[in-house]
C-alpha cells in the first residue's frame, strides 16, 4: 500500500463498505445465519479510544466487514467442534484398532487361547468398534438436524409473492366457513338493493376473491346499491370516461401539460418493476390514460409522485373479474379490446372516489399528510413512550418514514396482495383510507417495537423502517394488524384529548 493510501485510511473516519441487512416488501428477509459471523465480530470489537481512533479505522472497518465467502463459516465451526468433542475423539480409528490390539494379545497371554480363537475375538471387537462408530455417526446426524431444526423456518414464497396467493402459509384454497361466506356475499350482491351496512360488517374481515369486483365498487359508492340501476350506471360511466379520453387526452403534448405527463410518463415503469403484470405496454398505456385524465380533472392537486401506486389494486381486483389464472404473469394483450376498456374506466372512477376523500394528501405542501404524521407521532407518544423516546434519542423524525406510509398507503411496504386485503377492510370502515389508516399506521410501527429498540443509530433506524420484512406476510398478519388498529380506534378514535400532550 502506498503511502498516500494509508493517509487517506487515516484521515477517513467514515468508510463506505459495511455489510449491512437490507430487505423489505420488495426483498425477502436475510438468513439471520448469514450475518452471524458479522453481529459477532462486531460485538468482539473493543471501544476505541478517541485519539487512536483515525489511526485505526481502516483496521476497524476491516474487522466489521463480512466477506460473500465467509458467510457459511459459523456453521463449518459448530459442526467442527461437534467433531472435535471428547466422545468423537476417542473415535480415532488408529487409537480404536491398536487399544483393541493390546485387549486381544493380553488376552490370549492370560487364557492361552489358540490363534484361532484370538481371530475370533479381534473380529468381535471390530464389529463392536463398528456399531459404536455408527452410534457416534447417528447421534451426530442427529444433532446437525437438531441444529437446522432449532432455526425459524419460513414458507418458499418467490421474491415477488404471487397476487392470487390470498394466504402463505399453503391453506386449503377454500373451507367450509369460507364457502358460507361466499354465499353470504352472493345474497347480499343479489338483492334487489344491496343492504350496504351488512355489506360493510361482512367486508370488514376480508372479501372472498369472487366477489370482491362487484363488492369494491358498491361500496367505493361507484355503482348503486339497487340491482336494476347497475348496468345501465356502468355503461354511462364508462361511456363518460372515454368521452374524457377524446376530449382531453390529445392534450398532453401541448405546453401547459407536457409536464405532468412527461412525470407520469418517468412513473408509471417504476410501478411494482418485479411484477411482470405492470411492464406490459398495453397496462402502462392503461395507467397513463387513467392518471393523466384525473390529473387534468383536478387542477387543484394535479398529479403527485405516488398516485400511481394507488390505481394497482383497483386495475388488479377488476382483472381478475375475466382471468381465473395467476394474473401477475397473465398477458393482458389476450384479452378482448370491450374488457380492457371496461377494466380501465372502472380503474378511473373508483381511484377517483378514493382520492376525494383524501385530496388534501395532494394538494400544495400536502396539508394532510402533514396533519396525519403529526397524528401519528402524539399517538405513539401515549400508546409506546419507549419507542417515541428513542427516535427522539436517535433525532428520528416521523415524517422521514411515515410521509411514504401515507402518501402510499403503506404500499411499498407490502406485498401487493397485502394490500388488496388491507383495502377490504378500507373499503369497509367509516373514512377508512382517510381515517383508520392513521390507526393501521400506529398498529403496524409498533410491531416493529424490538427491532426498532435494538438498532442504535439513525441510519439503521431508517434502513430498517424503510425496508420492513413483509415480503412472507399473508391474511392472518393482515388480520392481526387491523385488529391491533381497530383496538386503537376504538380507544383514542373519540377521546383525541387523550394522545394529545
Amino acid at each position: 500500500m502506498s503511502e498516500n493510501s494509508r493517509q487517506f485510511w487515516k484521515r477517513s473516519s467514515k468508510l463506505p463498505g459495511s455489510i449491512q441487512p437490507v430487505y423489505g416488501a420488495q426483498h425477502p428477509p436475510l438468513d439471520p445465519r448469514l450475518n452471524k459471523s458479522h453481529l459477532s465480530d462486531r460485538s468482539r470489537v473493543p471501544p476505541l479510544q478517541s485519539k487512536s481512533r483515525k489511526a485505526s479505522s481502516f483496521h476497524e472497518f476491516a474487522r466489521s466487514t463480512s466477506d460473500a465467502w465467509e458467510i457459511d463459516d459459523d456453521g463449518d465451526d459448530d459442526d467442527r467442534d461437534v467433531l472435535n468433542s471428547s466422545p468423537y475423539q476417542t473415535l480415532n480409528s488408529r487409537v480404536a484398532e491398536v487399544t483393541a490390539a493390546q485387549v486381544i494379545e493380553s488376552h490370549l497371554k492370560l487364557r492361552g487361547e489358540s490363534l484361532c480363537q484370538a481371530s475370533v475375538t479381534k473380529s468381535i471387537s471390530e464389529d463392536h468398534l463398528h456399531r459404536v462408530t455408527a452410534v457416534a455417526d447417528d447421534t451426530l446426524q442427529r444433532r446437525h438436524f437438531h441444529k437446522q431444526q432449532s432455526l425459524p423456518l419460513r414458507p418458499v414464497i418467490p421474491l415477488v409473492a404471487r397476487i392470487s396467493d390470498q394466504n402463505a402459509s399453503g391453506a386449503p384454497p377454500m373451507t367450509v366457513r369460507e364457502k358460507t361466506r361466499l354465499e353470504k356475499f352472493r345474497q347480499l350482491l343479489s338483492c334487489s338493493n344491496t343492504d350496504l351496512d351488512e355489506l360493510r360488517r361482512c367486508s370488514w374481515p376480508g372479501v372472498p376473491r369472487e366477489v370482491r369486483p362487484t363488492t369494491w365498487r358498491l361500496l367505493s359508492g361507484y355503482l348503486p346499491a339497487n340491482n336494476e340501476r347497475r348496468m345501465p350506471t356502468l355503461q354511462r360511466k364508462r361511456e363518460e370516461y372515454f368521452g374524457f379520453i377524446e376530449q382531453y387526452y390529445e392534450s398532453r403534448n401541448e405546453e401547459h401539460h407536457q409536464d405532468t405527463y412527461r412525470q407520469i410518463h418517468i412513473d408509471i415503469p417504476r410501478t411494482n418493476p418485479l411484477i411482470p403484470l405492470f411492464q406490459q405496454a398495453v397496462v402502462q398505456e392503461i395507467f397513463e390514460r387513467i392518471l393523466f385524465i384525473w390529473a387534468i380533472r383536478h387542477p387543484a392537486s394535479g398529479y403527485v409522485q405516488g398516485i400511481n401506486d394507488l390505481v394497482t389494486p383497483f386495475f388488479v381486483v377488476f382483472l381478475t373479474e375475466h382471468v381465473e389464472e395467476d394474473v401477475e404473469n397473465f398477458d393482458v394483450g389476450s384479452l378482448s379490446q370491450d374488457i380492457l376498456r371496461n377494466i380501465e374506466a372502472d380503474s378511473f372512477w373508483s381511484i377517483s372516489k378514493l382520492l376525494d376523500g383524501i385530496q388534501d394528501n395532494y394538494t400544495f405542501a400536502q396539508p394532510g399528510i402533514q396533519k396525519k404524521v403529526k397524528a401519528l407521532e402524539e399517538l405513539v407518544s401515549r400508546i409506546d413512550e419507549r419507542v417515541h423516546n428513542h427516535f427522539r434519542k436517535y433525532e428520528v423524525e416521523y415524517l422521514q418514514f411515515a410521509f411514504r406510509w401515507m402518501n402510499n398507503l403503506l404500499m411499498r411496504e407490502l406485498p401487493l396482495r397485502c394490500t388488496i386485503r388491507l383495502w377490504d377492510t378500507y373499503q369497509a370502515e367509516p373514512e377508512g383510507f382517510s381515517h383508520f389508516h392513521l390507526y393501521v399506521c400506529a398498529a403496524f410501527l409498533i410491531k416493529w417495537r424490538k427491532e426498532i429498540l435494538e438498532e442504535e443509530d439513525f441510519q439503521g433506524l431508517l434502513m430498517l423502517l424503510q425496508n420492513l420484512p413483509t415480503i412472507h406476510w399473508g391474511n392472518e398478519e393482515i388480520g392481526l394488524l387491523l385488529a391491533e388498529a381497530y383496538r386503537l380506534k376504538y380507544m383514542f378514535a373519540d377521546a383525541p384529548n387523550h394522545y394529545r400532550r
